[in-house]
């Protein structure tokens, strides 16, 4: 098979390394790809927006699927115009990535399916929205409702805070159109984590859970980020809260989207808070999260290339799944200065060192080659991804690979999954 893998990010470097391993495979690209994808795939200099593009060189090269990572290509049709042309696809329609591509309208899809939340309001005026806030108290949640790259949402602990997230966001437009219309919605309290299914439109195939580490400091502390890190298996799902989540979260989602003539097909993502009365959603995403899309191809011992066809063929009740009894976890290697203002162009060393360490691979983000080295072009820039019998051993090789990198243009967490190791 010929596949074509969409994005350049961390997440896609994660797909194209499992692809890379199938023996169905016989051909893989990746657009626009980066200097890490390299090793694994062709890259080719498309933006990964650039759906016509993207969709003539599919055709022209004669591919059998195209692999859709990042949400921007989502929400603008690119899966829609591959169906149109008659290649297959991995990933949702335009109609079905607006989970995604509008919190507002996700909002109002999980009330209709009874699916537990916070509860929210939608403003697309500052005036209604603070006085909402006031109405209420803090702590509160406000969110761009548009997309802003996983920074669109403040955790807003004061109500003064929150007033200022409306302004930042509808006012000075720090996220762009995104904040045109705002949602505001209740701080839930409980432990966060990340579930994973892949959909066909009617079936619903569970992947697995893992912990993300949202914000840029140890401790949880600073601004949120995409993502500094992450694990899985997380302690915090077990298994009658997986079945919860998989009950109440994923399978009433499908059947509504269905019903709303938006059937979703692709893999769907459940940001998930286990509150002391269950599992409550706090929202969906369209596509495998970065950083946890690296931990979960770690795991999965399956051949991913057979599922994710069954996946755009509407097979997926035909598959099942199996996964190394093992503790994934990455750490994210990010540029000085992320998530404000950081340095590019730095150089990274070291990366064969790091990669050499039992059980680690070092998975590229931001990264480009220039004069024969790895640079730095974006924010986070790697995802040092290490596997172990249990999380203090996962843990231990990733740390020690990142100590191997000769990188003084980057820092990450010291404290990738203490949860689970305070447990």
């Amino acid at each position: 098979m010929k596949v074509l893998v969409v994005g350049s990010g961390g997440r896609e470097h994660a797909l194209c390394w499992k692809l890379a391993q199938s023996p169905l495979l016989t051909k893989l690209w990746c657009a626009p790809g980066n200097a890490g994808i390299a090793d694994s795939a062709e890259c080719v200099a498309i933006a990964a927006e650039a759906v016509e593009d993207l969709v003539a060189f599919a055709r022209a090269n004669a591919v059998d699927l195209v692999v859709i990572g990042p949400e921007a290509p989502l929400v603008a049709g690119l899966a829609d115009r591959c169906r149109e042309v008659g290649i297959k696809v991995f990933g949702p329609s335009a109609a079905a990535a607006e989970l995604e591509g509008s919190k507002g309208f996700m909002k109002d899809v999980v009330a209709k399916a009874g699916i537990p939340t916070a509860w929210y309001g939608r403003f697309r005026d500052s005036d209604s929205a603070k006085a909402f806030i006031r109405a209420k108290g803090a702590p509160i949640v406000v969110k761009t409702d548009g997309l802003a790259a996983g920074k669109g949402v403040v955790v807003a602990m004061t109500q003064a805070e929150a007033l200022d997230a409306v302004d930042a966001m509808m006012g000075d437009k720090v996220f762009g159109a995104a904040g045109d219309e705002l949602v505001i919605e209740e701080f839930l309290e409980g432990e966060e984590c990340s579930f994973f299914a892949l959909c066909d439109g009617r079936t619903a195939l569970p992947l697995a859970a893992a912990q993300d580490h949202k914000r840029v400091g140890d401790g949880d502390t600073g601004p949120n980020t995409g993502g500094m890190g992450a694990y899985s298996p997380t302690p915090v799902v077990t298994p009658k809260v997986e079945a919860a989540i998989i009950d109440t979260c994923i399978r009433p989602l499908i059947a509504t989207m269905a019903e709303l003539g938006r059937p979703y097909s692709g893999v769907l993502f459940a940001g998930i808070m286990v509150t002391a009365a269950g599992p409550k959603l706090l929202e969906y995403n369209v596509r495998f999260g970065d950083p946890e899309c690296q931990v979960l191809m770690a795991r999965l011992e399956s051949d991913l290339l057979p599922v994710l066809l069954a996946g755009a063929e509407g097979r997926l009740d035909q598959i099942s799944l199996s996964w190394r009894d093992a503790v994934a976890l990455v750490v994210v290697m990010a540029a000085n200065g992320y998530p404000g203002t950081y340095q590019k162009g730095s150089v990274i060393g070291g990366l064969k060192a790091a990669g050499a360490i039992e059980g680690v691979t070092v998975l590229h983000a931001g990264t480009a080659l220039k004069d024969g080295q790895v640079i730095a072009t974006g924010g986070r820039v790697l995802g040092v991804t290490a596997i172990g019998a249990d999380v203090a051993e996962a843990r231990e090789r990733a740390y020690r690979a990142v100590d191997a990198l000769d990188w003084p243009g980057g820092f990450c967490r010291r404290d990738i999954a203490w949860r689970a190791l305070a447990r």
